[in-house]
């Protein structure tokens, strides 16, 4: 079999363009000599369509657009992903589907049996299950249609989440090679794990496994793409590019290549550039402004809005006050002049001082706390929020995930903005990612990174006056958030009772921020978000 690979990256709710994407894909995996045709989960809707399946034309329109397709492709079968209705009278309203098309035979559709309902995913709310699943006869072979989670295995999801096992029954009933359509977010390391659990599950059931993932950036999902086939060995034989369209063939024949891993961080700027371009296409938004501080994060952010928007499209802004050093200031000119892009400088001295004088009379008797940092920080979202008004431009927040967490920044300040690039990137991250940038040369000014962090609001500040070291912040946020584990068992792990529970917190406490928060991208197993449910008023603290 040459099973073709149409790694799409399509819109939400684009269904004209995505069929045309679909069909053009369709078309090229032909000329490539493809004896069938793959695309993603909901390849026609965009995935996750949400609630627009509610809309009283979208699944009408979705159906229309599937038959104009079926009607236009040849002999050659096409697996297309869609939103269909629920045939059955009872259940959800819709099915999430997967239509067979080939010229002069009936659809055949295949639905998702397993509907996930965990961190980002809420396909319970819209879909009904399948109650089994019977393969497909195509190209003499019996074959087993699935739908991303269908082949997710209890072992990869860490629990035991579903009574059925569609890839067991599909296989009693002589399915002799498995496909799969999928919509499967990035997160680091996610690519080789698929990897490895098909290849894990093609050697169980000894038959070949064709995954083909999507592409693209949607909201705060990014799709991968790293769409693959392993034969019944379980060595991998087709392999497509991470992080971009592709339209390939996979030859049954072909022997194991050697497959080359990313590094974390490379991954991370590409999901990243990926993110942010598809953000700016999708939204309509065509250019950048943020705000330069000659700090890492800030510096990070800008190269990445370069390399997805090119660098005539960004615009950085300095904004120093009177405890911003020079050396924050040159690190910031030496950013603009290293990407080439507009630069502009525009203090907050004076104004700082006028708001300080509106509130003497007010403040009369307390001394200068936190209220006079945020107001410096407020001052700069005016700024950078007129300078989005004013052009067109979309602001981008420049916080990273450790300070997100514990709510070191300031809601209406430096947390103003339309997206948060790198809002799920703990710290210890961003200095990778800037080594990674300056892997050729400099890009990021050195002292940018070797410098202590700052947020400069008050006299010789320093990050860590307030926070935990970066290296200790970042590991006990990552099992207090990502794995979930209270503070006893953090702290039994060999970490200080008291710096745990200071996180604990400050993390619970700071939801309110987070609520308030520019969406993010999300790049690690766990992001505040889509998959982040935790209420603003509770009191439980283990």
């Amino acid at each position: 079999m040459r099973i073709g690979f149409a790694q799409i990256n399509t819109t939400v709710g684009e269904i004209r363009g995505n069929r045309e994407r679909i069909f053009s894909a369709y078309e090229k995996a032909v000329s490539l000599g493809a004896d069938l045709v793959l695309t993603p989960e909901l390849a026609l809707t965009g995935y996750p369509p949400q609630d627009l399946v509610f809309k009283s034309r979208f699944v009408p329109e979705t159906l229309e657009a599937l038959e104009q397709m079926g009607a236009a492709v040849g002999s050659v079968p096409l697996l297309v992903g869609y939103v269909d209705f629920n045939p059955g009278k009872t259940g959800k309203p819709f099915v999430n589907a997967c239509a067979v098309l080939a010229k002069k035979e009936p659809v055949r559709k295949i639905f998702k049996t397993l509907l996930p309902t965990y961190d980002v995913f809420d396909e319970a709310r819209y879909f009904d299950p399948a109650p089994d699943q019977t393969p497909v006869e195509l190209l003499g072979t019996k074959i087993g249609i699935t739908i991303c989670e269908d082949i997710w295995t209890d072992k990869y999801l860490k629990r035991d989440l579903y009574h059925q096992d569609p890839i067991s029954a599909l296989i009693a009933k002589g399915a002799r090679a498995i496909v799969n359509l999928s919509s499967s977010p990035f997160s680091v390391g996610k690519p080789a794990l698929r990897r490895e659990m098909v290849s894990e599950l093609a050697v169980f059931y000894r038959v070949p496994f064709y995954y083909c993932n999507a592409i693209g950036g949607n909201d705060e999902l990014i799709f991968d793409g790293n769409s693959f086939a392993v034969n019944a060995s379980g060595s991998t034989f087709f392999q497509m590019p991470g992080f971009r369209e592709e339209v390939g063939v996979a030859l049954s024949s072909a022997e194991s290549i050697l497959l080359e891993e990313l590094s974390p961080e490379h991954e991370v700027y590409e999901a990243l550039v990926l993110g942010v371009r598809d953000y700016f296409l999708k939204c309509g938004f065509k250019s950048a402004v943020l705000g330069l501080s000659g700090g890492i994060d800030s510096a990070v952010t800008a190269a990445i809005a370069v390399t997805a928007l090119g660098r005539e499209n960004v615009i950085g802004v300095s904004m120093p006050s009177s405890y911003s050093s020079q050396g924050s200031l040159d690190d910031a000119a030496m950013l603009v002049k290293n990407l080439g892009i507009v630069g502009h400088v525009i203090p907050i001295k004076e104004p700082f001082e006028m708001l300080k004088k509106q509130f003497k009379k007010i403040f009369a008797g307390k001394s200068e706390d936190t209220t006079e940092e945020n107001m410096q920080s407020r001052l700069r979202g005016l700024i950078l929020m007129s300078m989005s008004n004013k052009f067109g431009h979309l602001l981008l927040t420049t916080g990273n995930k450790s300070e997100l967490a514990v709510g070191y920044c300031t809601i209406y300040g430096d947390m103003c903005g339309g997206l948060a690039v790198i809002s799920d990137v703990p710290k210890t991250m961003i200095y990778k990612l800037a080594n990674w940038i300056n892997r050729k040369g400099e890009v990021i000014p050195r002292n940018s990174i070797t410098k202590p962090p700052s947020a400069e609001l008050k006299p010789d500040q320093k990050d860590q006056d307030t926070l935990p070291p970066y290296e200790v912040l970042d590991e006990i946020l990552k099992m207090y958030v990502e794995q979930q584990l209270s503070p006893e068992d953090i702290a039994a792990l060999g970490f200080d009772p008291e710096t745990v529970r200071w996180i604990q917190r400050k993390v619970d406490m700071n939801e309110y921020k987070r609520r308030q928060a520019a969406p993010g991208l999300r790049v690690t197993s766990l992001a505040f978000g889509m998959g982040w449910r935790m209420p603003i008023a509770q009191r439980y603290l283990r």
